[in-house]
């Protein structure tokens, strides 16, 4: 990927709206902008920070549309480099035509994150901010996008520099110490020295301690509803949701494939999947619902399983019950306006919730249940806060491996404890050092940037 060249993307989402944005940067932005956009002022000749009103022409002169074009001038952009941004009208024919036309004057069309790589390598973010970016776009929830937010405006990105920056020094002072017989030193040299190990060692696993919540806020949690046929789950599916998706019937085996929807609850994304009823079927088709159901509920974060309580408690239910993890597992006794005097629940270890779906009771419960499940070790409703993302874990475990060897081998207190130590901390920073970008390769960037859209 060429960082000389001038590249062009759309850079609104596809589809019909108001306004569409064509964004230009890179060397050559002017000369571009100037055979394309036609006004009382060239672009090339307006200051930066203003907008000039025209119309994109073509080849010949011919009106594409009507238009404002924005002036940035580097390094006052969001890549750095001077930059135009031509807001059309907001048609997917009329952008196409904009961008052709700005391909034709010079540009090339932009890669996959190719303007915030340009950003990040012109020193505007680092990859931490660069990152956040994307975790915006991509934000399912008022939570998630808050978060992103305070990654993007430098919080993350400060508590790693600031660890890095002690690492650099603790990684100095061990060098120096190698150019001293051990007599000369001052006694408290080592002791201080394994006091910042210690103190790095905690900052980096403070860190790694907001892996769960930011798991939860970029991925979100699925959640599985399961059970018996008419127990209610298509019920409880459209009572989650607020809305009639699933088709509800009084004939069992009505759901025979898997139904998947979006929900935001206590400001956690989540999956909530409706599945076949589970029992020994003679249909093929809802065989293979049942497969799924089952296949579903092996990988979800959190199983709702609903009991019929109008029945006698079954030995179905027993054994599929038995399969569950009640640690990230909900029980709902349905139908409990209707309960059956024999109806006796064995498993107490679940603490199983009782509900009338019809009636519209126990709902409020049930979702209480699946956050206070999802939230076990994450404390949703502290201030939001920057969380690490997959990646960064990645790179802090590897870090704390090393700080700890390091911290072990400076106990025994000769020259080659403390040149191994050494070379401990010089591998912790190296992997502190690729969170950030202070250390990066092409590899690297190519594994961030290409997960961004065009366009950004």
């Amino acid at each position: 990927m060429s960082t000389t060249d001038t590249i062009a993307a759309i850079a609104t989402p596809p589809g019909e709206g108001g306004v569409g944005i064509v964004r230009v940067s890179g060397s050559n932005v002017w000369k571009i902008a100037d055979e394309v956009f036609q006004s009382l002022e060239t672009p090339s000749a307006a200051s930066g920070g203003t907008f000039l009103h025209g119309k994109v022409v073509d080849v010949s002169g011919t009106e594409i549309d009507e238009a404002l074009c924005l002036i940035f001038r580097a390094p006052r952009s969001y890549t750095g480099e001077d930059t135009v941004e031509i807001q059309g009208h907001g048609g997917a024919v009329v952008l196409k035509k904009i961008l052709r036309r700005c391909l034709e004057a010079g540009a090339r069309m932009a890669e996959p994150g190719e303007f915030t790589q340009r950003a990040f390598l012109n020193g505007k973010m680092d990859l931490v901010q660069a990152e956040a970016v994307a975790d915006l776009i991509h934000a399912r929830s008022d939570r998630a996008a808050k978060a992103a937010l305070e990654q993007l405006e430098g919080s993350l990105s400060g508590q790693f520099n600031t660890l890095y920056d002690q690492l650099v020094d603790i990684a100095a002072d061990l060098e120096t110490t190698l150019d001293f017989v051990e007599d000369e030193l001052p006694d408290s040299v080592f002791p201080t020295l394994e006091k910042k190990l210690d103190q790095s060692v905690r900052a980096l696993e403070a860190l790694l301690s907001t892996w769960d919540e930011g798991c939860l806020l970029r991925e979100g949690a699925r959640v599985v509803i399961m059970g018996r046929p008419n127990a209610g789950k298509s019920t409880l599916f459209n009572a989650l949701l607020g809305h009639d998706r699933a088709i509800v019937t009084q004939f069992a085996g009505t759901t025979r494939d898997v139904i998947e929807e979006g929900l935001v609850l206590d400001g956690i994304p989540l999956r909530i999947l409706d599945t076949a009823g589970l029992r020994e079927a003679e249909c093929e088709i809802e065989r293979e619902g049942i497969r799924r159901a089952r296949e579903h509920a092996g990988t979800a974060d959190i199983a709702i399983y609903l009991v019929d309580c109008s029945l006698p408690f079954s030995v179905e239910d027993a054994e599929h019950l038995e399969k569950l993890d009640p640690a990230r597992s909900v029980v709902v006794l349905n139908k409990s306006d209707s309960r059956n005097p024999d109806f006796q629940f064995l498993m107490s270890s679940f603490h199983p919730l009782e509900t009338s779906l019809l009636n519209d009771r126990g709902i409020a419960e049930v979702k209480t249940a699946i956050a206070t499940k999802l939230e076990t070790g994450v404390d949703l409703r502290a201030p939001v806060h920057a969380v690490i993302s997959e990646r960064h874990r990645n790179l802090l475990e590897l870090s704390h491996a090393e700080l700890v060897r390091a911290r072990e081998q400076l106990t025994g207190l000769e020259d080659e404890g403390v040149a191994l130590a050494a070379e401990h901390v010089r591998s912790a920073l190296e992997n502190l050092g690729q969170v950030t970008g202070r250390i990066y390769h092409d590899e690297l960037l190519d594994n961030i940037f290409s997960r961004f859209c065009i366009g950004k």
